[in-house]
């Protein structure tokens, strides 16, 4: 007996791609029922060879619903979520709704899958941020290997990230440059097409924008509170594909030829590290892979037990649909969630 499944927000980036994982990874679901906006209502969406189409969230019951993976925002989950939640469905949020409920698990199941246990008290669970998600799947086996003092983070982090308004706008913006159009700016503050923007979400009293607080606030619910990390977040003219430079200062020794052992062995990772040209990963490359790739691993001298390197994913993957899915097949592997058809 299968699982019946909803993917609220069906019809965005996230939403395809929570549908794509699905089907390509064979998650057992007898029914999956794409919702969205009423704007959307009669959208027809993929599901592997099946075309299905889209039912308004608004008017859909969820009494026989098991998983709900959410991705269609704040505002939306908010209202949504704690519905969805009493009615027996478990959510998947993949907003930042949720994330800092101290009732509510916040899970990349390479990281901490410990932490499910806790979704009964409101039937929610949230996805994190995209780029600490990829940043954590790489520094959760060195910090058991040796502990993690401090992180310094710089974000490369495509446009994708801004969801399909933002994709649009960097074509819109390149093609204008090389037919010699105006450049018209409306997601981003600025211009994006051959640029890069220092600034993703809001900035907040000390500076920091909001994408940066994410990964230190994530970073400390997921992985450990002890931990001392700073962020800058760019937004660069790359469509698909996140891009991180990590500097991290440990409280154990720990070399460059052991982290990179210690990480062709972690789950979800792959380490592509040789020393010539071509030899590492970019953001281009990881599109539609599910791994999180490691590549210029080194020692930084200026510390004591420093290390340096490069971390890429897919946003939309691991960043957000394929982590939302792994989180559904984990309650399913714990037994944590049954099938209401086979209660009934």
């Amino acid at each position: 007996m299968g699982f019946k499944v909803a993917v609220v927000g069906a019809t965005g980036n996230v939403g395809r791609e929570m549908l794509n994982i699905l089907e390509e990874r064979g998650f057992p679901a007898d029914e999956v029922v794409p919702l969205a906006s009423h704007r959307s209502l009669g959208t027809e969406v993929s599901f592997g060879d099946k075309t299905l189409k889209v039912k308004v969230l608004d008017n859909y019951d969820f009494s026989d619903t098991d998983i709900c993976l959410m991705s269609a925002g704040g505002d939306v989950s908010k209202q949504w979520a704690p519905k969805i939640g009493a009615a027996g469905a478990v959510v998947i949020d993949n907003s930042s709704a949720w994330r800092y409920d101290i009732d509510v698990p916040l899970i990349v199941p390479e990281v901490n899958p410990d932490a499910i246990e806790g979704f009964k008290t409101h039937n929610i669970i949230a996805n994190p941020n995209c780029s600490t998600a990829q940043l954590l799947v790489a520094l959760k086996p060195l910090h058991d290997a040796a502990t993690i003092k401090r992180v310094v983070v710089s974000t490369y982090q495509s446009v994708s990230g801004a969801g399909k308004a933002g994709m649009d706008e960097l074509f819109e913006q390149s093609r204008a440059v090389f037919v010699a159009d105006p450049i018209t700016v409306r997601k981003f503050t600025k211009r994006i097409a051959f640029n890069v923007i220092p600034h993703i979400d809001v900035f907040m009293e000390d500076g920091y924008t909001k994408e940066e607080w994410k990964m230190v606030a994530e970073t400390k619910k997921m992985l450990d509170p002890k931990i001392k990390l700073t962020a800058t977040a760019v937004r660069v003219p790359v469509f698909i594909g996140h891009g991180e430079a990590v500097n991290v200062e440990f409280e154990k020794p720990i070399s460059a030829d052991e982290a990179r052992e210690i990480l062709r062995n972690a789950p979800g990772c792959q380490v592509v590290d040789k020393h010539e040209d071509g030899g590492y990963m970019t953001p281009y490359e990881s599109a539609g892979e599910d791994d999180t790739f490691v590549s210029r691993i080194r020692e930084d001298i200026t510390v004591e037990n420093g290390l340096s390197f490069w971390v890429v994913a897919d946003n939309l993957r691991k960043g957000a649909a394929l982590n939302a899915v792994q989180i559904a097949e984990l309650l399913i592997a714990r037994n944590l969630i049954t099938p209401k058809k086979a209660k009934a």
